[in-house]
C-alpha cells in the first residue's frame, strides 16, 4: 500500500504539562536519555546547576544511583493492565486475529480467549452487530506516538517537553514544583549532543512524516472495509501534540473513538504515559467524557503483525550469500529493571513472547536461523533489561559470528534509534567486533499487510467502546489545593537547600558536573 502525505493539525501552541501524575515511568532514546537520580545528587545537580546554566557538558556525566520514589508497589495503571494481561482475556470482540504462546495455551485449556490489551470504560458496553451499525456514528481513530524534533532548532524545546513530563523525571510530591526548572536545565545541557545525532540523520526526526503516512494509509484501508473514519495523529512531546489531536476530534464532532498507540508492546513508559494524558483530558471535558472510546493497549500478538515482521526478516535474509548462517539479532528498546520487577510492567514478557511468535512463524516457513534478543538505549549505572545490545554484539563477534541481521522489533517507524543508533553506532561496533556481513530489517512503516492488520484491529475493538468517566480523582483535587501546594513548595525548598549545603553534595557536584 502506497504511503501518501496526511493532512497535519495546525495549532501553534504548546500543551500544558501535567505535573501531578504519580505514574511510574522512564523513557530512554538515543537522543533523549534520562536516568533516575538519588535525592542528594539530584538536589545538588539541580540547584548548583543553575549557576552553570551556560555549561554545555553532556548529560552523560550526570550520576544516577537510585529512584526518588518507592517502587515497591505496582502503579494503578500497571495493575489495571496486568489484571487483563495475566489472564489473556479477549472480551466482547469477535473474530480477533491474536496468537498465543504455548505457555498461554497450557494455562487456558478449555477457554476461547487470548491477549488483547483493550481498555474499556464504564459499565454499559455498546454492542455493534455489524459494520453497518458503525456507520451511524462518526468514527475516529487516534494514533499515538512519541514525537520528535523536525529541525535542529526544535531539539531543545522538544527535550524540555520530554523532561517536563512527570512520568519521565519522577519527583517526590514534595519536589514537583521544581519539574519545569529541572527540565529547562537538562534540555539546555543535553541539546548539543542530541543535535549531533539528529544532524547525522538529515537534521531532524522523520517520525511525524512517517506517522502521517501511516495515518493516511490506515484511513484508506478502513474505508476499503466500508468504514469511513477520520484518522488523527497525537504525539506525546512534539507537534502535533496529543492535546491538539483531541481538540480536533472534538471540533469534528467524533462520536466513537479508537485509540491506537503505535507501540506493539505495552510499557508504562510509552503507551502508559500517553494514555494517562488522554484520560486526564477526557475526564475534564463534558463532551469527551461521554464519548465511547476503545484503547488498544498492545497488539504484539496479532497474526498480521507477526506475519509482516516475518516477511521483512525473510526478505532481508535472502540478500545474504549464505542466509542459513545469519544470526537474527532482535534489538528492542530497554527499560529499567525496576519497572518490570517492582512496577509490574509487562513489557519484558510481551517482548519475549513476541520474539517467540515471530520465530515460530519463520520456522513454519522452513527458516531455522539462530536468533537472540537484546535491549538498546540504556543509560546510567542503574540496571536496565539485559542483555545489552552493545555487549551482545561484541560477544557474538568473539564467538565467530560472521553474518548478522539486526531487527528493530519494538519500532514500527524509522527514527533516530534505528537510523542513528542501530545503523551507525551498532553497525560500526559489530564490524569492529569481527562481524563481516551486516544487514538490518527496515521498520514496518506503511507495509501493506501491517496497515491492513491495524485496520482489522480497529474494526475488532470498535464494538467495545464505552464512555470514560467524568469523575475526577481525589489526588487531582488535592494537587490543585493552593495551601497544600504552598506548603510543599516551602518545605521542599528548605530541604533542597539543606541538602545542598551537605559536604557530600558538594563532592557529588564536583565529581559529576565539573
Amino acid at each position: 500500500m502506497a504511503c501518501a502525505s496526511f493532512s497535519k493539525l495546525n495549532a501553534p501552541w504548546s500543551p500544558p504539562i501535567d505535573q501531578h501524575s504519580s505514574a511510574k515511568r522512564l523513557v530512554s532514546s538515543s537522543s533523549t536519555r534520562l536516568v533516575s537520580v538519588p535525592t542528594r545528587a539530584y538536589c545538588a545537580k539541580l540547584l548548583l546547576g543553575f549557576f552553570l546554566a551556560g555549561c554545555r557538558k553532556s548529560l552523560d556525566h550526570l550520576v544516577v544511583v537510585t529512584y526518588l520514589h518507592d517502587l515497591s508497589k505496582p502503579s494503578s495503571q500497571a495493575l489495571a493492565y496486568l489484571s487483563s494481561y495475566s489472564t489473556c482475556k479477549r472480551i466482547g470482540i469477535a473474530g480477533a486475529s491474536y496468537l498465543c504462546s504455548p505457555a498461554q495455551k497450557r494455562n487456558l485449556v478449555g477457554k476461547t480467549f487470548c491477549t488483547v490489551g483493550v481498555s474499556k470504560y464504564g459499565e454499559n458496553v455498546a454492542e455493534y452487530q455489524s459494520h453497518s451499525h458503525a456507520t451511524e456514528d462518526k468514527v475516529g481513530v487516534l494514533l499515538l506516538n512519541l514525537g520528535g524534533p523536525e529541525t535542529l532548532h526544535d531539539v531543545q524545546p522538544f527535550l524540555f517537553n520530554l523532561f517536563a513530563d512527570p512520568d519521565i523525571i519522577r519527583l517526590p510530591r514534595l519536589f514537583q514544583f521544581l519539574q519545569w526548572p529541572l527540565a529547562k536545565l537538562i534540555s539546555v545541557l543535553r541539546a548539543p549532543k542530541s543535535k549531533e545525532g539528529y544532524a547525522s540523520i538529515g537534521g531532524g526526526s522523520p517520525l511525524r512524516k512517517i506517522t502521517n503516512e501511516q495515518a493516511h494509509a490506515l484511513k484508506m484501508a478502513l474505508e476499503a472495509k466500508n468504514l469511513p473514519v477520520n484518522v488523527y495523529v497525537g504525539m506525546r512531546y512534539w507537534y502535533p501534540f496529543t492535546e491538539e489531536a483531541v481538540q480536533q476530534i472534538k471540533r469534528d464532532r467524533i462520536t466513537r473513538l479508537v485509540v491506537l498507540p503505535l507501540y506493539p508492546q505495552f510499557s508504562i513508559s510509552t503507551t502508559g504515559s500517553s494514555i494517562r494524558v488522554l484520560e486526564r483530558i477526557f475526564r475534564e471535558d463534558a463532551y469527551l467524557s461521554r464519548m465511547p472510546v476503545s484503547i488498544i493497549r498492545s497488539w504484539y500478538q496479532r497474526e498480521g503483525y507477526i506475519k509482516s515482521m516475518a516477511d521483512l526478516i525473510q526478505k532481508e535474509l535472502e540478500k545474504f550469500s549464505n542466509p542459513e548462517e545469519v544470526m537474527i539479532f532482535f534489538s528492542a528498546h530497554g527499560v529499567p529493571v525496576s519497572y518490570v520487577e517492582n512496577a509490574g510492567d509487562p513489557y519484558k514478557d510481551q517482548m519475549e513472547e513476541c520474539i517467540y511468535l515471530i520465530m515460530q512463524n519463520l520456522k513454519d516457513r522452513g527458516v531455522g536461523n539462530d536468533h537472540t534478543l537484546a535491549y538498546q538505549s540504556r543509560v546510567g549505572p542503574v540496571q536496565w533489561l539485559k542483555p545489552y545490545t552493545d555487549e551482545v554484539l561484541v560477544e557474538l563477534g568473539q564467538k565467530g559470528v560472521k553474518s548478522l541481521l539486526a531487527v528493530p522489533v519494538s519500532f514500527v517507524s524509522e527514527h533516530i534509534e534505528t537510523l542513528e543508533e542501530i545503523d551507525m553506532e551498532y553497525r560500526e561496533l559489530a564490524l569492529e567486533s569481527g562481524i563481516q556481513n551486516w544487514g538490518r530489517v527496515p521498520a514496518l512503516n506503511c507495509t501493506s499487510s501491517f496497515i491492513t492488520d491495524l485496520a482489522d484491529a480497529v474494526l475488532e475493538v470498535l464494538p467495545a467502546a464505552t464512555a470514560i468517566s467524568s469523575s475526577r480523582k481525589i489526588s487531582d483535587e488535592d494537587d490543585n489545593d493552593f495551601v497544600r501546594y504552598a506548603i510543599k513548595m516551602f518545605f521542599g525548598s528548605v530541604l533542597a537547600f539543606v541538602l545542598l549545603l551537605s559536604p557530600k553534595m558538594i563532592l557529588v557536584f564536583k565529581n559529576n558536573l565539573l
